[in-house]
């Protein structure tokens, strides 16, 4: 099959609305407010709209224990809730399935078709555990779409995960794994606490986990230099053959959830360096998974920046003072890593 070089995806479906959460953080019309969004601005008319499959529960089996995954059935069933964060309805086992399913589906959109896909889902997945949900999270979609690839015959996966908080399931699922490596961006100190500059795997893993911890107030500027300075060089002697997005957008300033300060035109940076990478490494084959993002104008303006700079829009970044406590923390973490990466 011939490759679109001129069309995006995006993975959708309405039955993502039937995860019923309540007066909760992650809810329906977080993805509401983006394809709203996306239709008012006539972006979607230049977006592909894919429609997902369902995981199979071998598929979801890739990550996560056969007793967890009764247990995620049972639970919601029930509608008793994982952990304090993680309410769960009767739909909301099958639509977190569809979930592992839409990122599954942009991975194979990309690889089939398509340059870049964006797979619009919840709930949210990169602090689902192998044997336990938390953080709003079910099954952990990146990390399943990441094994999918390999399935598919590719070796070498990069995830960069930019949401403001770690992505501890994600981390743990591959953190004895040199065949994945693991950028994240987060706010720290902060939910779920893991992520500090020096958890950088163990075993034949060591070094395929690359944890930037920024402190509180981190705006465009830090968050730019982190991918610049420490991802690009380590991405480019990795040399992923696919590379997916844990796209979180919650460390836009006045998110709600968290203290950074990034702007909503700081994520078409980020994105534009990412895609470089893809283009410099895979053919230019990127697939974003939607995670955080609880501002729900901030969020739809913040995803239609990514997907703008996936259908070839150049990000216009403008020159900032890095603080000296981001200066600090980058050094910190460029020090550890350099044992790792030419940096």
């Amino acid at each position: 099959m011939s490759v679109d070089k001129t069309r995006t995806g995006i993975v959708y479906h309405p039955d993502y609305l039937k995860h019923i959460t309540g007066y909760h953080p992650e809810r329906k019309e977080r993805l509401l407010s983006i394809i709203s969004y996306l239709k008012e601005t006539g972006m979607i008319e230049n977006l592909a709209l894919i429609e997902p499959r369902s995981a199979s529960l071998e598929e979801i089996r890739y990550i996560h224990s056969k007793e967890y995954i009764e247990t995620a059935r049972k639970y919601s069933e029930l509608e008793m809730k994982l952990d304090s964060d993680t309410v769960l309805c009767k739909d909301s086992y099958d639509v977190a399935l569809l979930a592992a399913g839409g990122a599954i589906t942009a991975v194979d959109s990309v690889l089939d078709k398509f340059n870049s896909s964006f797979a619009l889902v919840r709930p949210p997945g990169h602090h689902a555990m192998p044997g336990r949900g938390m953080g709003f999270c079910i099954f952990n979609n990146i990390a399943i779409a990441a094994r999918h690839a390999q399935k598919r015959g590719k070796k070498r996966m990069l995830i960069v995960d930019w949401d403001v908080h770690h992505g501890n399931g994600t981390q743990d699922a591959f953190y004895d794994d040199p065949s994945v490596l693991y950028f994240s961006t987060h706010e720290y100190p902060h939910y779920p606490g893991t992520g500090w500059l020096d958890e950088t795997g163990t075993g034949k893993g060591e070094g395929y986990n690359i944890n930037v911890p920024l402190p509180a107030g981190t705006d465009d500027s830090g968050f730019i230099a982190a991918f610049e300075e420490i991802l690009v060089p380590a991405a480019r002697e990795f040399h992923p053959d696919i590379v997916l997005i844990s796209a979180g957008q919650d460390a836009c300033n006045d998110d709600g959830l968290a203290d950074m300060k990034m702007s909503v035109k700081g994520f078409s940076v980020l994105a534009s360096i990412v895609v470089s990478i893809a283009r410099e490494s895979c053919g230019g084959k990127v697939a974003a998974v939607l995670e955080g993002g609880y501002d729900l104008d901030l969020l739809a303006h913040s995803v239609a920046e990514i997907l703008d700079v996936f259908m070839g829009t150049e990000a216009e970044k403008k020159a900032q003072e890095i603080s000296p406590q981001v200066r600090a923390r980058l050094d910190e973490v460029k020090k550890i890593q350099q044992k790792y990466w030419h940096l």
